[in-house]
């Protein structure tokens, strides 16, 4: 495990002994990946002075690493010539991601790219990012079916090295470009050298559509657990293929998007890392929408106390056991809707489980608050040497709990059919929901027991 911090002490002291050539070997020898996290600790004038001393190549591996709004930064502060040149030797992709990202400036370096090269990626920029068209690389080995195996495996020698492919599958097409099977490198390297394509490939293909979204690719990609899988237009015309390595950065997105949802951050609103690195308003404007409702919602809450004040000003006591049940109420309810998020996720819940699953929580709930009700009521009994109170409080612990179980459970469930991303049942606001309910069963307890209690 390299010491980070005693990287970046290392390449300050060569930056001011202006040691640049020794600066520039030692940069180049690291992994990519470790570059990335060191370029992350650096000063942007430091991280700029390194990013020009990287050979072009490694230059391209350390972009795949970086944020967008680092990959941005970088090549928007180096020569053209240079950060064309980098650009090109990313993946096709890559490349689009990056050039998108630059909004205006990206059409000045798709200019001064290769023309195939550049074209490609501007038609993967046609695509809604958010797509299997717009995640696909189009850089794809094709073959004939007619070719025997020597064929095929001296083509790929040429064409692979050539091109700079990633080499999983090899795709049978034909003179139109339709894709008819697909083949393993194992498979090819496995059989006679004078079969023909055709008797070795894959015909029932397991493939993805341009307009696919990035949620239906990673459903497919967890179910069939290929290494790559191609993607097609309407006319099933062969356009480029889909790596697991591609999905898992989707995944990685996909999960970020969900914890910031689930915790009443809007993604849609700003790009999520303008919410954690970037500018102060951004992050502002990220995170006020769903606090306003959520105000709104403990406003509610606050006038169902202010309903039951003459029931505090008879009893006091009560107040200092409310943020006990809104605590402990807000988080069952809150791994409720982890749960159900989760396994809308994974393919573990659909719509149509929804009435077990409910149901399966409530008594789980149930469980759980009768065993926390229990002892919330000989603590409240001990502390207080009050009984009624005790048994009043427990029973209005095990109710909430329950509701905030059922609460939890539903609200997902409920946003699934109405075709809304389950994850916006962000915790702030059914936090909110479950005080509301939570306070009202509370003091109506209190309430209608009052005079035993007193």
């Amino acid at each position: 495990m390299m010491n980070v911090p005693n990287i970046i002490e290392r390449i300050r002291e060569l930056i001011n002994d202006d040691t640049l050539d020794q600066l520039k070997e030692e940069l180049n020898g690291y992994h990519s990946a470790d570059l990335a996290d060191i370029f992350v600790e650096l000063r942007s004038d430091e991280r700029l002075e390194c990013f020009r001393l990287l050979d072009v190549e490694k230059a391209a591996e350390l972009v795949e690493y970086l944020s967008p709004q680092m990959q941005v930064e970088l090549l928007g502060d180096i020569d053209e010539e240079v950060a064309s040149k980098i650009i090109t030797k990313l993946p096709h992709d890559a490349a689009a991601d990056v050039l998108g990202d630059m909004e205006e400036d990206g059409e000045t370096y798709l200019d001064k790219l290769p023309h195939k090269f550049s074209a490609e990626v501007r038609e993967l920029l046609t695509y809604n990012e958010d797509t299997a068209g717009g995640i696909m690389n189009p850089a794809v080995l094709t073959v004939n079916s007619d070719m025997s195996v020597l064929d095929v495996l001296n083509h790929i020698r040429i064409k692979a090295e050539k091109d700079n492919m990633e080499l999983y599958y090899v795709y049978v097409v034909d003179k139109q470009n339709h894709l008819l099977g697909v083949v393993s490198l194992r498979k090819l390297l496995t059989s006679p050298i004078n079969q023909k394509v055709e008797d070795i490939m894959i015909s029932d293909i397991v493939k993805l559509h341009v307009d696919d979204y990035s949620d239906y690719v990673t459903d497919v990609f967890t179910k069939y657990q290929y290494n790559a899988l191609p993607v097609v237009d309407l006319y099933n015309r062969l356009k480029g293929m889909i790596t697991w390595d591609d999905v898992q950065d989707l995944v990685e997105v996909e999960t970020t998007e969900e914890i910031y949802q689930s915790s009443g951050i809007s993604t849609e609103l700003v790009d999520e890392d303008e919410i954690l690195t970037g500018n102060i308003l951004h992050s502002v404007r990220a995170r006020t929408p769903w606090l306003f409702i959520t105000l709104l919602g403990e406003f509610v809450a606050v006038n169902v106390a202010h309903h039951f004040d003459s029931t505090l000003a008879a009893l006091p006591i009560v107040a200092i056991f409310m943020p006990l049940l809104a605590g402990l109420g807000g988080n069952i309810g809150t791994q409720s809707i982890t749960l159900m998020v989760r396994g809308f996720s994974t393919g573990q819940i659909t719509l149509s489980s929804a009435l077990y699953h409910i149901i399966r929580e409530m008594f789980i709930g149930l469980c759980i608050g009768i065993l926390f009700g229990m002892l919330v009521m000989a603590a409240t009994w001990g502390w207080q040497h009050n009984i009624e109170l005790g048994v009043v409080v427990g029973i209005a612990m095990a109710i909430n709990m329950t509701m905030a179980t059922v609460i939890g459970t539903f609200t997902p469930f409920a946003l699934k059919a109405l075709k809304v991303d389950p994850a916006v049942a962000s915790g702030p606001v059914i936090a909110t929901t479950i005080d509301v309910v939570g306070l009202a069963v509370y003091f109506t307890l209190v309430s209608t027991f009052l005079i035993k209690i007193i």
